[in-house]
């Protein structure tokens, strides 16, 4: 680690389940950044195929490594939390990377005494790992410099993957929701008050999650989680802009509403 003291800037943190597939990009990702300046930690859910045996081929640069049975993914997210000592937490989960060699050293160096959060762009790339574009570029999610926790009611305008968090502050996942990303975002930046913009990604995300996966019930978590934050009739009242512009989206520009 590059920090003078024991406790890194970031805890970046991997859940991994069976993937072999995806696990090792996101691993030489960590391997191939310029700054060191954080801890990496792996909370794997028990995998029955070669997962663990990829990460046990890069342990030098993996300084927590636990295997065992979970209650899901968002368990295992509060999970690596508790074991995190650095100063902020970032998820980067199995198939996802660190946009780039420098990046950690990018958010490193806007990180000052008054940050509270940090968040950016992101890439989204497939399976086999290449870039179809921003999010910001293929979604509706368009970034700006200054937002605030209320500009989220229409859901996640940062993808998880691009958003860091100071560790005092970031509140634990909630369980049995699979919008969970969404209330620990919009959570975070309402205890945030020193906000940082990167203008650019930070990340590469890998598409198809367990949100995609079951869509229907992400959605309706989500609705869940909006009115949970925002009231239920302003939610329902958004969400008509969120199926006009995901009708929009499908239809005309062939893109994607989540």
């Amino acid at each position: 680690m590059d920090s003078v003291s024991n406790k890194p800037t970031l805890s970046i943190i991997t859940i991994s389940y069976n993937a072999e597939r995806y696990l090792e990009r996101t691993i030489k990702s960590m391997e191939s950044q310029t700054c060191t300046d954080f801890e990496y930690i792996i909370i794997d859910g028990n995998s029955k195929d070669d997962t663990l045996r990829i990460a046990e081929r890069y342990e030098s640069i993996i300084d927590i490594l636990i295997s065992e049975p979970d209650n899901g993914i968002y368990d295992a997210m509060n999970k690596g939390m508790e074991l995190a000592h650095g100063e902020f937490i970032w998820f980067m989960n199995a198939g996802d990377e660190i946009a780039n060699p420098n990046t950690v050293e990018l958010i490193t160096k806007h990180i000052n005494g008054k940050t509270d959060l940090v968040y950016g762009d992101a890439f989204h790339v497939n399976e086999a790992g290449q870039i179809k574009g921003m999010r910001s570029e293929l979604t509706p999610h368009k970034l700006k410099s200054n937002i605030h926790w209320q500009d989220l009611k229409l859901g996640m305008l940062v993808c998880h993957q691009s958003l860091i968090v100071k560790r005092e502050i970031a509140p634990k996942f909630i369980m049995n929701n699979l919008s969970a990303d969404a209330d620990w975002e919009i959570k975070s930046f309402k205890a945030a008050k020193g906000i940082v913009f990167i203008d650019e990604p930070i990340c590469q995300f890998l598409e198809g999650g367990i949100s995609n996966q079951n869509l229907k019930v992400s959605l309706i978590d989500r609705f869940k989680v909006l009115k949970t934050h925002f009231g239920l009739l302003p939610t329902l009242l958004n969400h008509l802009i969120i199926l006009s512009r995901g009708i929009n989206l499908i239809l005309v520009k062939r893109g994607k509403y989540w």
